[in-house]
């Protein structure tokens, strides 16, 4: 049985072997390979429990559809539904859920949520999203980036704004998919002390850059995330605003990385904000092919964790 908590928890070889299913999985379903490789169902009489403790649409459609493509059902199950912790313990709701499905993602909010859960379930579970890491949507991204330019080893990623948890799981990707990664943002919002040496740890070289221009150089994938958290106050949305206005992706920010550089963000976008539209809807951006894999990369996670 096999957890996707986490990027860095995961053997790089296997996380490899993910990104090589999905994309395989992609293109025989878009018409380009002989046979899907999930057309035997692989899911076939499997349930899997969708816990939602965050709101979600990309996550939510993508899990669903993705299960159900490969044969299996879902139960989705909210947060309010469950009341994880609160009367019943996790570990008596991660007992009790292993005796009725096969499979678990959760996206919640504290990470040691999802790792109580990990920990007494008797079935696989993966990471939706905790307010820590994002795994899922990075092991989409870099499915993305090598559909369109090859591998993304040696390559450098350019994270502009928040370090938060998506630029995370980005700094796990770099030390076990081999790229390098430069952070520029606000020294308050800079990325945790840990994973900037992980990445570093794993030979990948890590910068921190406060001029944004200076950071794009060169970059061969910009990425960015929106300020603001839709549980955030007034205060905090108005505070982090002026704190990352200077940190906006627009077409002079991408005009300074090389003139192929891709741009992702992983939705949703608040436009104008972070990045203008003239950059999300311009020749760099491949943000919807970019949502779009979130299906394929959480397929192959799925068969993974089931070795199916």
């Amino acid at each position: 049985m096999n957890h996707f908590l986490d990027i860095h928890l995961t053997d790089p070889a296997d996380l490899r072997a993910m990104i090589d299913n999905a994309r395989a999985m992609k293109t025989a379903r878009n018409g380009r390979g002989q046979a899907a490789p999930d057309d035997h169902q692989p899911l076939d009489g499997r349930m899997v429990a969708l816990i939602f403790e965050k709101p979600s649409t990309r996550t939510r459609v993508s899990f669903d559809v993705g299960v159900r493509q490969m044969g299996g059902q879902t139960m989705v199950l909210s947060g309010s539904e469950m009341q994880l912790g609160h009367g019943e313990t996790i570990a008596d709701t991660a007992r009790v859920l292993s005796r009725y499905v096969d499979m678990i993602m959760i996206r919640t909010y504290e990470e040691s949520v999802l790792q109580e859960l990990a920990e007494y379930a008797d079935v696989p579970v993966i990471n939706g999203l905790t307010n820590r890491t994002h795994p899922c949507q990075i092991m989409a991204d870099v499915l993305t980036y090598e559909e369109h330019r090859g591998p993304i080893a040696g390559k450098k990623v350019v994270w502009v704004g928040d370090g938060n948890n998506v630029c995370a799981s980005s700094l796990h990707a770099a030390g076990q998919f081999g790229f390098d990664f430069t952070f520029t943002g606000p020294p308050p919002l800079d990325p945790e002390r840990e994973w900037l040496d992980f990445a570093r740890g794993k030979g990948s070289t890590v910068e921190v850059v406060r001029n944004p221009h200076e950071a794009v150089a060169g970059a061969d994938l910009v990425v960015t995330d929106t300020w603001v958290s839709m549980h955030d106050s007034q205060s905090t949305r108005g505070r982090r605003h002026n704190q990352l206005r200077p940190y906006q992706v627009d077409e002079r920010l991408m005009a300074a990385a090389k003139p192929d550089a891709l741009f992702m963000h992983c939705l949703p976008a608040h436009r104008e904000d972070e990045v203008t539209s003239a950059v999300m809807d311009g020749p760099h951006s491949v943000i919807w092919d970019e949502a779009e894999n979130r299906l394929h990369a959480q397929k192959a996670i799925m068969r993974w964790c089931l070795g199916v």
